[in-house]
């Protein structure tokens, strides 16, 4: 059969136009990102709220333009299951964080871009190649906890008697849980402390340590940086209270939930930022060539109820610091 010039080109704008609707389709759609993390949802929130906000400054609203499918902890499925089912769902971005969701974003895809929150070191434990140019799918936030143990006790030494003992908890399966002894026992003797160390991976193991902290008679706790001992703030600070100990931890997480006193990075602010970076990648932006990050601004929170339950006096040096005061 033979065709019209007429015919010939109608068909083709014709077959074009067919080919470009699933394209176009595909151009249009709500760009999805994943939020993976070991944290139950309730102990996240505050921390997706931020991250909703920074993906609002670079002009990205949930349920307006973008999507956001979260995979707190808890559950049945395990933290590599969680990161999987993200990809297969074709993600346009992961949020991962702390190390082992962002490990296990990494394990998942080596294509879909990972924006990541980090205490230790992402060059050592193979998310990017360097700081300044990370060189993969991954890029985020390295929040440099060890860096804080001696401005941590600093503050616990103001506080409390000269004669006081310091017990540091740490989870020994933490990789800087050497690291973390070192620099407090440096410290802890330059103050002129007697220090011990407890030990604690469990939740049961925790309720023994403070046991064991208790019988020695320390005067104050230092709780040191840990991801697992991060989710079990409300334990410990019903712990310390119980037995009556100032006890400063690096979350403030932990002062809401009951603790005496934080220091450390603004995570809330961090989250900030990496919802702001996840919505640059969005954009257009690779993070191969966007460089991993530091904390920028750090907070001093205190729990005054939990103060005055203890017995503390907080010295006005203190108090002109502190960020935020929870009544």
């Amino acid at each position: 059969m033979k065709l019209s010039r007429r015919e010939i080109v109608t068909l083709i704008v014709g077959t074009s136009a067919a080919w470009a609707l699933p394209v176009n389709a595909q151009q249009s759609a709500m760009p999805i990102v994943g939020w993976l993390s070991p944290q139950p949802l309730k102990a996240s929130q505050h921390f997706i709220d931020s991250f909703r906000a920074g993906l609002g400054e670079v002009g990205f609203v949930e349920g307006k333009n973008v999507t956001i499918v979260l995979r707190p902890g808890g559950g049945d499925q395990s933290l590599q299951e969680r990161a999987n089912d993200l990809v297969e769902r074709g993600v346009a971005a992961i949020m991962a964080g702390p190390p082992p969701a962002a490990l296990a974003a990494r394990r998942a895809t080596q294509t879909i871009p990972i924006v990541f929150t980090s205490g230790a070191d992402p060059m050592r434990i193979g998310l990017v190649k360097s700081y300044n140019r990370p060189g993969g799918n991954a890029t985020g936030f390295h929040i440099q906890f060890i860096q804080l143990v001696a401005k941590r006790l600093s503050l616990l030494h103001e506080i409390v008697p000269p004669s006081a003992r310091f017990a540091v908890l740490v989870n020994p399966a933490n990789p800087k849980a050497e690291t973390i002894l070192r620099n407090a026992t440096k410290t802890a003797r330059a103050l002129g402390r007697d220090i011990k160390v407890f030990n604690a991976k469990t939740v049961g193991e925790i309720d023994t340590a403070f046991a064991a902290l208790v019988a020695w008679r320390a005067g104050a706790v230092f709780v040191g940086p840990d991801p697992f001992l991060f989710r079990r703030n409300v334990q410990i600070a019903t712990l310390a209270v119980r037995h009556v100990l100032p006890t400063s931890s690096m979350e403030r997480g932990f002062v809401e939930a009951g603790g005496l006193m934080s220091y450390g990075p603004d995570l809330s602010d961090l989250y900030r930022r990496a919802g702001s970076y996840v919505g640059r990648i969005l954009k257009g932006e690779k993070p191969a060539i966007m460089p991993v990050q530091q904390p920028t601004k750090y907070e001093l929170v205190i729990n005054f109820k939990t103060a005055k339950a203890l017995g503390i006096t907080f010295p006005p040096s203190i108090m002109l610091r502190a960020d935020e005061v929870i009544e």
